[in-house]
C-alpha cells in the first residue's frame, strides 16, 4: 500500500452521488492512501465503496496490523465544515475538474474550493518567490500579474508572504487562484485574511487538505505540484538557491509546463535560485511580453504550407512525418513530459504521432520511461 508511478492520466469515472463522493472522501482519507494508490485502487475495485471493502485485508497482506479505514464521522464532520465556509468538491473526472491536472500522474482526486470554480477555464500563469522578498521583487510581481491579467490570463499563487501576495493583490481585479498548504478554510499566513476573503470575490482558494486542516511543513512541497499542475508555465521571481520556488520549479519541469525566471542581482541571496534557473536553461523574463512569447504557439510547429496543398501531399508524401519528427526533437529535452502533454504541445493527433514516437524510440533518439513519460536521450 505505497504510492506508484501510475501508466495512465486517464481520469477515472467521477462520482455522481453524495453517497459516491462520500465514499471518494472516506477513501482518500484513510491511512496510506495517497492520490496514486486512490486512481489503482478504483481501478482495481471498480468503486470505492468496494476498494473500502477491500483496504483491510489489503493492509493484513502488506503486513500492517490493525487497520482501520477512516471513520464515516470524520467525513461528515469535513462535510459539515464544508458547508458553512461554502466550499464545494471539484472531483477528478468531473467537468468542473480544473482540465489542466489531468495529465499529472500525482493529481488529487478531490479538491475543496470556495469562489468561483470556471476562473479554472481560462488560461493560467503560475508566479512564485520569495517570503522576504525585495522591494523591487514585490514590484515586479505585480507589474507581471497586473500585465498578464490584462491579457485575460489568470495567475496562480500560494498565498504565502511576500511574491505570492504581490501576485494575487495586482490580479485581483482580473482573477487569481490561491493554491493553499492547508484546509481552504484556514488562512495562512493570518496577515492574508482580508486577502484570501478578496480572492473568491473574482477568483478561487482551492486545497486537496481536509477542511480544518493547519498547514504544516510536509503539505507545502506536495502543494507546489498543484500551483505548476494547473498553468501553462512557472514564473520564478526571487528565490534562494534553496527554497519552496525552486521545489515548484521542478514540479513544473517534470510536468512539460514552462520553467522562466527573473534575473537578479549576483550580490543578492534572494535572486540566486532565479540566477541559477536561468544559467541551467529557464527562460529569462522582463515583461509580461516575454512571458507570452514563452509560451507554446498554438499553432502546430510543423504545419504544412498551404498553396497548393494538394500538390505538396502528392510531391511528398512523407512531408507530415519529417516534419513531425523535428517538431518532437525540438519540443523535448532531458526532462520528461508526458505524451499526452506533447500531442496538446504540437497540435498533432495521437494517429500521427504514434508510429513517429516508435521510428524516433527506435532510432535511440527518445525514451520512454514509466508514467508515459517521454524524454531525449542523451
Amino acid at each position: 500500500m505505497t504510492e506508484e508511478q501510475l501508466s495512465s492520466y486517464h481520469p477515472p469515472l467521477p462520482p455522481t452521488t453524495e453517497e459516491d463522493r462520500f465514499s471518494w472522501l472516506r477513501l482518500l482519507r484513510s491511512r496510506k492512501v495517497g492520490p496514486a494508490t486512490f486512481r489503482r485502487l478504483l481501478r482495481e475495485h471498480g468503486s470505492a465503496q468496494n476498494a473500502l471493502a477491500a483496504l483491510p485485508e489489503m493492509a493484513r497482506a502488506a503486513g500492517i496490523e490493525r487497520y482501520e479505514i477512516c471513520p464515516p464521522g470524520v467525513i461528515e464532520a469535513e462535510l459539515r465544515a464544508a458547508k458553512a465556509a461554502k466550499a464545494r468538491l471539484l472531483c477528478l473526472g468531473a467537468a468542473d475538474y480544473p482540465e489542466a491536472l489531468n495529465d499529472i500522474s500525482d493529481a488529487p482526486p478531490m479538491l475543496w474550493a470556495i469562489g468561483d470554480p470556471s476562473i479554472l477555464k481560462r488560461q493560467a500563469i503560475a508566479m512564485v518567490g520569495a517570503r522576504n522578498c525585495s522591494s523591487l521583487g514585490a514590484r515586479m510581481a505585480r507589474a507581471l500579474a497586473a500585465d498578464l491579467g490584462k491579457q485575460d490570463f489568470v495567475i496562480v499563487s500560494g498565498l504565502a508572504r511576500g511574491i505570492d501576495t504581490s501576485a494575487h493583490l495586482a490580479a485581483l481585479a482580473t482573477g487569481t487562484v490561491a493554491v493553499m498548504a492547508g484546509g481552504v478554510d484556514v488562512i495562512y499566513p493570518a496577515e492574508n485574511a482580508d486577502l484570501a476573503r478578496d480572492i473568491v470575490e473574482s477568483g478561487l482558494r482551492l486545497s486537496e487538505q481536509p477542511m480544518g486542516t493547519t498547514p504544516q511543513a510536509r503539505h507545502f512541497p506536495r502543494r507546489n505540484r498543484i500551483i505548476s499542475g494547473l498553468a501553462q508555465a512557472v514564473i520564478v521571481v526571487e528565490a534562494a538557491a534553496k527554497s519552496g520556488s525552486l521545489i515548484t520549479a521542478r514540479d513544473a519541469l517534470d510536468q512539460g509546463r514552462e520553467v522562466l525566471a527573473v534575473p537578479g542581482h549576483p550580490f543578492d541571496a534572494r535572486a540566486a535560485g532565479c540566477n541559477l534557473l536561468i544559467r541551467d536553461g529557464a527562460t529569462l523574463i522582463r515583461s509580461a511580453e516575454d512571458v507570452i512569447d514563452a509560451l507554446p504557439k498554438q499553432q502546430p510547429e510543423y504545419a504544412i504550407q498551404q498553396e497548393p496543398p494538394a500538390r505538396q501531399i502528392t510531391t511528398e508524401p512523407d512531408s507530415i512525418p519529417r516534419a513531425l519528427h523535428e517538431a518532437i526533437l525540438t519540443r523535448l529535452g532531458p526532462s520528461p513530459i508526458a505524451e499526452d502533454q506533447l500531442i496538446r504541445d504540437i497540435a498533432a493527433t495521437a494517429g500521427d504521432i504514434g508510429p513517429v514516437l516508435v521510428d524516433l524510440e527506435l532510432d535511440g533518439k527518445i525514451q520512454r520511461q514509466p508514467g508515459g513519460l517521454l524524454s531525449l536521450c542523451v
